[in-house]
This record gives structure tokens, sequence and C-alpha cells, in this order.
């Protein structure tokens, strides 16, 4: 591959691209950015057709699987993304389901394996920029973590990426946004953010504006209909959705670029 421009966005399951990266990808699409997702896992673990969760009657992994291929297949479309890579390991589930002992999950597979398999990709690629998740995943999953931690891996071991990016949610912004919806009665019923959810502002780097994307943002996320019962955002007014999806907010944690700024609106910066 030539030396384009390129963003390597690192996810654990179908539609995980959207919420925290989905305007980025869209964006750097409109700026001619070569945009490549990798998904670690086919999502079986999601849910199927009628709402039937893993563990019940009907629930049919390699069904799910296919459908929700399908959905990241034209999620990808709305977000302009160049190159979807598939890594086709098994869901692992949230924290204490069954699947999480199955040693084919992602969770459990050899690390050097999926260490490798990255490498390779960033080596085909060349992204100059890689977004993954934090430490904890954002918020404990088991194959966000592991998605971290073999994206992190990756990128030192290749020493490609000149800048890692862990994606993040400002605690002050969520306590605005949701003291906000509470003014409206439009505040989710299931679903209350904790004192410590999210990262304080101050160890944000990265803002990046994505309102010019918010409309196709949500466009992808409408595409992965089978998860809608668990995505509260498509039940919100679109005043609300518009503040939640306008910017997106990232920790810079590896930057071998001099030129780059403390606080940076772009990505990319000291890169072009």
């Amino acid at each position: 591959m030539d030396e384009k421009l390129t963003l390597m966005a690192v996810h654990a399951h179908p539609d995980d691209e959207v919420i925290s990266t989905g305007g980025i990808l869209a964006r750097y699409a409109d700026e001619g950015v070569r945009t490549v997702l990798v998904t670690c896992t086919n999502g079986e673990q999601g849910d199927g057709p009628g709402g039937v969760k893993p563990g019940e009657a009907g629930h049919d992994e390699a069904a799910v699987s296919a459908l929700r291929l399908e959905e990241l297949r034209e999620s990808a479309t709305h977000l302009g993304i160049s190159h979807v890579e598939l890594l086709g390991y098994r869901d692992s589930g949230m924290v204490g389901w069954a699947a999480n002992e199955a040693p084919e999950s992602f969770a459990n597979v050899p690390f050097e394996q999926a260490v490798g398999r990255l490498v390779a990709l960033m080596e085909h690629y060349r992204p100059q920029v890689v977004v993954t998740y934090d430490e904890n995943g954002g918020y404990g999953h088991p194959d966000h973590i592991q998605a971290h931690r073999v994206a992190l891996a990756a990128a030192e071991a290749s020493g490609i990426p000149g800048k890692l990016y862990y994606t993040a949610v400002s605690r002050e912004r969520m306590a605005e946004l949701f003291e906000y919806l509470r003014s409206t009665g439009d505040a989710p019923e299931d679903f209350e953010p904790s004192d410590d959810f999210g990262v304080p502002e101050e160890q944000i780097t990265t803002v990046v504006d994505v309102s010019a994307q918010v409309e196709r943002k949500l466009k992808a996320l409408e595409a992965h209909a089978s998860q809608g019962d668990s995505i509260f955002f498509l039940r919100m007014p679109a005043e609300a959705q518009y503040r939640v999806f306008e910017h997106e907010t990232f920790i810079r944690h590896i930057n071998r670029v001099s030129a780059a700024a403390d606080r940076e609106d772009d990505l990319f910066d000291g890169l072009r």
C-alpha cells in the first residue's frame, strides 16, 4: 500500500464502530483519508430476531452473526469506510456470561496470534493513526479490553502508527447532556450515568467536530437494527441526538509526531 493518510479503528463487535468513531470515520473519508475498520468478533452474543437473548430458546449464534455482519456492511457504506477487515473471532459476551469461558472466544484466543494478525494489517495499510478503546474497554466488556490489548501491542510491535488514541467520554459533557435530557423529559429510563462514568475533561486531548456527519452517523446506527433495543440514542429527540453526536473525543496515548499539539481538534494534527 502507498503512504496515503490512513485511519485505522480497531473495534470488538459489529455496531461498535458507530457510537464513538462513526463521526471521524465519515469525516476523514470525506477528506480523502483512507479509513480502515477492523472488527474483531462476529457479534454472536448479540440479540437475535425479536430481541431473543443469548441462552434463550431460539437464539441462533450463526444466524445472529450473519445478520450483524450484513448490518455492519450497511453501516460501513453510510460512513464511507474504505476497507472493513474481519478477524472473525467469537463474541465473548458480557462479563459473567457463559461465552466468557469458551476457548474460541476472542477474550481467550492466543494473544500473540491475534496481535500478529493485526500487525499484518498495519503493515499492509500503514495507518498513521489508530483508534481503539482504553484499558477498561470503555465499560469493562471482555472483548473491548482484548481489542485494546491487541491494538496497543500491534502498534508497539509494528512501530507503524504515528499516533494511537483511546476513545473517551468526557464526564463533564455527559453530566451536561443528562441534565439537558432531564430538563426536557427525554432522559432514558434504563440508563443513568454514575458519578465516575467517563473520564475527567482534563484528560481529553482531542475533540473532533463531526457535526456535519451526524445524519450519516445516525443512519449507520439505524443500520444495526437487530440491536436497536439497546441503542437508546435512537429513541432520543433530534436535538438531543445532535448534542450527543456533534463531537467525538479521544485521549492520545501514543505520539511519535513531534509537530502534534497538546490539545488537538484533528487526529492527523502534525501529520498532514
